[in-house]
């Protein structure tokens, strides 16, 4: 199935690459700096025709990333220090920093070693709902709910729904479906029962993948010992907030603060936004985060770091470095500045 969207996205970053615009543009528009975001980093996923396969990038990219990025005169940092070279209008030289969402085991195993490779810090941003069970990585458990059954039946507003599963273009649909319906029709708070009973229903273990993929509170606690490491907060349950309560909001944004320090030993400075788009978080979730004391919080929109988000440091853009653009190239261009206001409506300044 094509995706238009990133048929589009692709389109306009070789056009920007192959006219010569993106290294033309980044002396005016490439920032100070970048986050730059993964997710899942390994030589060996255990679905390679996932649907969610996106979420992987190979380690030998992220080496060749770095590299790139070394040689094109970016240095390195903590988030700690990111957010310093961001107040102070990106004095000291372009920037990158390193963060990984939902604490994978692969950041560890297979991603660590490059980076130590490069001395170069990470920030894993960890769900403490997802490490126990009180949440999960639904969008794995409903690729093995459709995979598992020709059809299906959810409960909606408007009666049952029979889903069609036989065929592969079914299953590309049914799934589709299913993130449709997880995300914008089953409330958040009933998310993780409606979502065990589908998978009971089907014989599926709605377990499964987080604790296939995800670290364990050891193998976190000994990630977290690294001298190359921050551990990140990502709300209790991995929350889309902007579909909580004011107080259920605040819970998740600030209670995983206490969590963390009582798992971990050290309170985490540093949030990221579960899914971190617009329907995910706005100005309202933003001043959550600075009341919770955090240091930064960052999103999902994409966009380079300028001067200015010294006074949005709860509201940071980040450059994902997923499956979809594993080309040098690609990456080169977004770093350049030109993708930024393509991705924003013309805004040059991403917040939210």
């Amino acid at each position: 199935m094509i995706d238009g969207g990133e048929a589009i996205r692709k389109l306009a970053l070789n056009v920007a690459r192959y006219t010569g615009l993106a290294p033309l543009a980044r002396p005016f528009v490439g920032g100070i700096g970048a986050i730059l975001m993964l997710h899942r980093v390994t030589a060996t996923p255990e679905k390679p025709d996932s649907v969610n396969r996106h979420l992987n990038i190979a380690p030998s990219f992220l080496d060749a990333v770095i590299a790139d990025m070394k040689a094109g005169g970016y240095a390195f940092v903590s988030m700690d220090e990111a957010v310093e070279r961001i107040k102070a209008g990106g004095k000291g030289g372009r920037f990158a920093t390193i963060t990984a969402d939902d604490a994978y085991r692969d950041n560890m195993t297979e991603a660590l070693p490059v980076l130590e490779k490069h001395g170069a810090p990470l920030t894993i941003y960890v769900a403490p709902g997802l490490i126990d069970g009180s949440a999960h990585l639904w969008w794995d458990v409903v690729e093995d709910i459709v995979k598992a059954c020709d059809r299906l039946t959810l409960a909606t507003s408007n009666g049952p729904a029979v889903i069609d599963c036989a065929t592969p273009a079914r299953k590309h649909q049914a799934i589709a479906r299913l993130h449709a319906y997880f995300t914008t029709e089953v409330r958040e708070e009933d998310l993780r029962t409606v979502l065990r009973g589908l998978a009971a229903s089907h014989g599926v273990d709605a377990d499964a993948p987080r604790l296939r993929t995800l670290m364990t509170w050891d193998e976190i606690r000994a990630v977290a010992a690294h001298p190359l490491v921050t551990i990140g907060a990502h709300t209790i349950n991995h929350s889309n907030l902007k579909r909580l309560s004011e107080a259920d909001a605040r819970r998740e944004i600030g209670a995983v603060k206490d969590m963390l320090r009582t798992g971990l030993g050290e309170e985490p400075s540093h949030f990221a936004y579960p899914y971190g788009y617009a329907s995910a978080v706005g100005c309202r979730e933003v001043g959550f985060a600075r009341d919770a004391g955090y240091a930064s919080a960052v999103t999902t929109r994409h966009g380079v770091l300028r001067a200015e988000h010294a006074g949005f440091l709860h509201a940071l853009p980040r450059i994902s470095v997923n499956g979809r653009y594993q080309s040098l190239a690609h990456i080169r261009t977004m770093l350049s500045g030109v993708t930024t206001p393509l991705a924003n409506a013309g805004k040059m300044l991403v917040t939210v």
